[in-house]
């Protein structure tokens, strides 16, 4: 049977198809016989104007299919930088011989099996403004694009050299790479670099070797060994990329030790607050725009950390998202997170946070916000801390989550146990505004006394009362000291009614005869039974003013005025108590507690005590003995207190006495410390002089 003819179309389309293939077949052997070197000119000419730079070929060119992958290769090819760059030339080379994958360059990616440079030298450059860049090609007033280097399977360099330099960033390097040979069965040549550069001030050298797999391995990854190393510091990274230029799916591991973390970090422009000396660990790998850092783990100072960390690149800001814990954090690793210094404290301890101003100590810390750091990247950190070692202070199970959003800082929730109680926390910067506003909202739950103050002699067996606080406040300034100086706001302490127990409680009240009979009879521990108490402070300005102190017990009321300044540091506070009961011998005057932050000071006889004293010294010389004790008697005429406002946190305007009559005795929140109350508005104008000092 003969077979059906075809239709005419069917042969046409056949007949072309033969010739186009037959063309291609022409043009592929015309070029592999050549060479392709009659393609320079052409070559030359096209790339100059697509490229906008002046291209040219000084020696040797070669251009063809062999057999499927594009060869390419051309002595003395050099490609001209855009006129505001430093550098002459962007890429200059003797010779550049490339294997060039065709089906990729076709479908959008760019992929080399095989470059070999030559005495190269490549300059990638940005501007001073950092908005145009060396290797963005066409249009010289185009915004440059990142750095995206063709995907290179194999490479061999000699004498090659690269720098980089960004002014705005604040980073630059100069490194120079050759290929050399090396022994063993599976790797046939290692690519070294070696090299120096700065880092945000930061100068460093960079050391290592990519090596290659043998010819005769197929599909075979890229062995990366580097170090970096800085005055203070030391990274070594070691792993596989699956090409010499391939980043994406790199299995990588870094082991980085030095004496601040932050300087590590100054490096990607991250603000992170300083640190004791640290050595870290971490598997990391880039899939796309992002770097991941998993089974991260080390220490810092004498804290352990562990987590995951990602580090997103884009525009307009990278971005940190993490998850990050720690089994025990040392309460002097603390401090660099507030702006102590970590190699004071590293020497002196917690000593170390404090220093000399004008003579005087001061505790706050003054290190200033790194707030250009902060408009550079964005982040989301979820931290956690089990156990927080600290003497006196019973706290543990902290939790903080971190916000940073275009200079806006939120540390909310910041939440932790302490002494069985409860903190929770909610804290804004907002470095968008000038100056940086901060705003402090910090709540205590109801803690028990008697666990919270176990390190300052309190029994906790026998003291059932508790203490809640809150501190809101709303201050100005880029440094914790700086901000306080200038806040304002209310902290109140309230304690509800309950029992407290220490050995000098009962001095704590001031009733010297009962304190005394109890010494003498071994009955000195014996429970303070509390009705309520308010420990009040109202703050303007960075000045803190008891607002007000009232403590209610069966047997005293308790009163304190005067106040405190973030400003400098300074104590002027003044308790007294006055007794419900009918007590042979009391001393009713104020407990002054003077000083600073860092150093208080108590001084339980006051002038006044003395000078009763001294008349009932008097008294028993001229008349008897039995008349001297008429100078520490106490009718007993304290006012019962309303225990509604004060378990309220109100102010001293709102409190009241058992009866609902309006207190007079509580002042009126300003930092004057007479014992009536009763000063004139200069009087109270000097005192408050004198007070903050620095005024």
């Amino acid at each position: 049977m003969v077979p059906a003819r075809a239709p005419r179309w069917a042969r046409i389309a056949i007949r072309v198809l033969y010739g186009l293939i037959a063309a291609l077949f022409l043009c592929w052997l015309i070029l592999f016989i050549t060479k392709g070197r009659f393609l320079k000119g052409p070559f030359e000419s096209i790339a100059s104007r697509l490229s906008h730079r002046n291209v040219q070929v000084a020696g040797d060119f070669q251009f063809y299919f062999n057999p499927i992958d594009v060869h390419f290769r051309a002595d003395g090819l050099s490609v001209s930088n855009p006129d505001w760059a430093k550098q002459r030339n962007f890429f200059q080379a003797q010779r550049i011989d490339a294997d060039i994958a065709t089906l990729s360059f076709l479908i959008g990616q760019r992929r080399v099996h095989r470059l070999a440079l030559d005495g190269a030298t490549v300059d990638f450059e940005w501007d001073a403004d950092h908005a145009r860049n060396s290797w963005t090609f066409g249009d010289p007033k185009e915004k440059g694009k990142p750095l995206d280097l063709p995907t290179i399977t194999r490479a061999r360099f000699a004498g090659t050299q690269l720098r980089y330099s960004d002014p705005k960033g604040q980073l630059g390097a100069d490194i120079r790479f050759d290929t050399v040979a090396t022994s063993g069965s599976r790797i046939g040549q290692a690519l070294r670099f070696k090299g120096t550069g700065e880092a945000r001030g930061t100068p460093f050298n960079v050391l290592g070797a990519l090596l290659s797999p043998d010819d005769t391995v197929s599909g075979g990854r890229n062995q990366l060994a580097m170090r970096v190393t800085t005055a203070d510091a030391r990274g070594d990274v070691s792993g596989t990329l699956p090409g010499a230029t391939e980043l994406d799916g790199a299995d990588l591991h870094a082991d980085v030790r030095g004496a601040n973390l932050a300087s590590l970090f100054a490096v990607l422009g991250v603000p992170i607050p300083d640190t004791r000396r640290y050595h870290l660990t971490t598997a990391f790998t880039k899939a796309g725009d992002e770097w991941r850092l998993t089974g991260l783990k080390g220490k810092f100072g004498d804290s352990d950390l562990s987590g995951k960390l990602t580090v997103r690149l884009g525009e307009p800001r990278l971005k940190l998202t993490g998850d990050l814990s720690t089994r025990t954090l040392d309460i002097v690793d603390v401090g660099p997170f507030i702006g102590y210094d970590p190699n004071r404290l590293a020497e002196q301890g917690a000593k170390g946070a404090i220093e000399q101003i004008g003579g005087h100590p001061r505790v706050l810390p003054d290190a200033k916000l790194r707030i250009d750091a902060l408009a550079n990247v964005d982040a989301e950190i979820r931290y956690r801390v089990r156990t927080i070692r600290a003497p006196n202070l019973p706290v543990s199970n902290a939790d903080l989550t971190l916000n940073l959003d275009n200079r806006l800082l939120k540390l909310s929730p910041l939440t932790f146990d302490m002494a069985r109680g409860h903190v929770s926390s909610d804290i804004s910067i907002d470095a968008r505004r000038d100056p940086v506003v901060t705003d402090y909202d910090i709540r205590l739950s109801p803690t028990p006394m008697g666990v919270l103050l176990a390190g300052w002699g309190v029994e906790q067996s026998g003291t059932s009362g508790v203490l809640k606080a809150r501190v809101k406040l709303t201050g100005r300034g880029d440094s914790v000291h700086e901000s306080l100086s200038n806040a304002d706001g209310r902290i109140a302490i309230i304690m509800p009614k309950g029992t407290f127990w220490a050995r000098n409680a009962q001095l704590a009240e001031i009733d010297i005869g009962t304190f005394v009979q109890k010494m003498f009879e071994d009955k000195l521990k014996q429970p303070v039974e509390i009705n309520c108490g308010l420990i009040g402070f109202t703050v303007r300005d960075g000045v803190a003013a008891a607002d007000p102190i009232l403590i209610d017990t069966a047997k005293n009321v308790m009163i304190g005025r005067g106040g405190f300044s973030f400003r400098n540091e300074a104590l002027d506070l003044a308790f007294r108590a006055d007794s419900k009961k009918f007590s042979l011998f009391s001393g009713q005057s104020p407990v002054a507690i003077k000083g600073y932050f860092a150093k208080p000071a108590i001084d339980p006889i006051s002038g006044d005590l003395l000078a009763r004293a001294g008349t009932a010294i008097g008294l028993g010389l001229v008349a008897t003995p039995v008349a001297s004790v008429l100078s520490f008697v106490d009718i007993g005429d304290a006012k019962a207190t309303a225990c509604g406002p004060v378990l309220a946190g109100a102010k001293a305007s709102a409190q009241r006495t058992a009866k609902g009559e309006k207190r007079d005795d509580v002042g009126n929140g300003t930092t004057a410390t007479s014992e009536d109350g009763k000063q004139d508005k200069g009087e109270k104008k000097e005192q408050r002089k004198k007070f903050l000092g620095i005024f």
